[in-house]
């Protein structure tokens, strides 16, 4: 799912501003926000689905709130890899986020978050009714931290120039 030049996948990950990820739902949308060097994701919330104009109004502040120069949407494909009915519905979703936001927004392979999620939660001894709660949250960091880590970074070099990892 990721692209094969910079252009691609938005941008290197530690440019300036924040990544925003998404886990779509039909009923909550699951939020994830990189921190400003685009290392590491955190939950940011679950955003309880209501009309589009509701809900493209509270994407719209959280890029404003968070600096968000590019977003990344997780991606359901079946298990061989296709996309089925729910890949086609988030598709459609992505393709809106990008008209209205006129961000880049990276389709990213989600399969098996969710069950990933929860393993984390359960793990972590968290209760049922708090799991449904913040599930959607921790598929999207688990999206995000997957396509952060895919992206070079470039650090220090001991001469004092920047060398790409």
């Amino acid at each position: 799912m990721s692209g094969t030049t910079r252009e691609a996948r938005g941008g290197s990950a530690g440019g300036a501003g924040r990544t925003l990820a998404f886990d779509h739902g039909d009923r909550r949308i699951g939020i994830a926000l990189s921190d400003p060097m685009g290392m590491a994701a955190r939950p940011l919330m679950t955003l309880t689905r209501t009309t589009w104009a509701r809900d493209l109004e509270r994407i719209h502040d959280l890029i404003r709130e968070h600096a968000v120069r590019r977003i990344v949407g997780g991606m359901p494909l079946d298990m061989d890899g296709s996309r089925g009915t729910r890949a086609r519905v988030t598709e459609a979703f992505i393709e809106r986020i990008k008209g209205a936001t006129r961000l880049p927004v990276i389709p990213w392979d989600e399969r098996l978050t969710t069950v990933q999620a929860e393993k984390i939660l359960i793990s972590g001894a968290v209760r049922r009714a708090r799991r449904r709660q913040v599930i959607d949250q921790v598929a999207a960091v688990i999206v995000l931290q997957a396509y952060l880590d895919s992206q070079p970074r470039e650090e220090e070099d001991p001469a004092g120039g920047a060398e790409e990892r």
